[in-house]
């Protein structure tokens, strides 16, 4: 996970409308998530069609897609963006390497790899978007604390 969630998940108070997430691109990975994504009934997310549109959810589809494509998706779950290489980054292992693994449920059942507080900085940093250019100094005095913590 990246982007705004992984920023709260970190302690951030900002707010999110979607999950952004970094998949790995091995064939059996992609395979899973298009299986998961079929589950929640993905769509293309675009302003002009509420409900999105179909796409050929498929791990073939993702493999062609990768590594630099990105899917903005809605589905039954939520809205859901996957990202190969975001920005200022070189995807999924570059993030994994200082990135936590969390658990999002009580039993510790489903756990979850969040990249790091800096990654996601660095990411936001070099997208350059005027919402991320709005969140960096809260987010560099959320790091700057909790680096102070360890």
């Amino acid at each position: 996970m990246i982007g705004g969630m992984a920023a709260i998940m970190h302690g951030d108070v900002g707010v999110t409308l979607d999950v952004d997430i970094v998949p790995a691109l091995s064939m059996r990975n992609l395979e899973a998530l298009a299986h998961a994504l079929r589950i929640l009934d993905a769509r293309i997310r675009t302003e002009g069609e509420p409900d999105g549109l179909a796409f050929d959810v498929s791990g073939k589809f993702l493999v062609d897609l990768a590594p630099a494509g990105i899917l903005n998706l809605t589905s039954n779950a939520g809205d859901l963006d996957l990202a190969f290489r975001p920005s200022g980054t070189k995807g999924y292992g570059d993030l994994k390497r200082d990135a936590i693994e969390i658990a999002i449920d009580d039993r510790e059942a489903v756990r979850i790899w969040v990249s790091s507080l800096a990654d996601v900085i660095r990411s936001k940093e070099a997208a350059g978007r005027e919402k991320d250019r709005a969140a960096l100094p809260r987010l560099r005095r959320l790091l700057e604390k909790t680096s102070r913590e360890r």
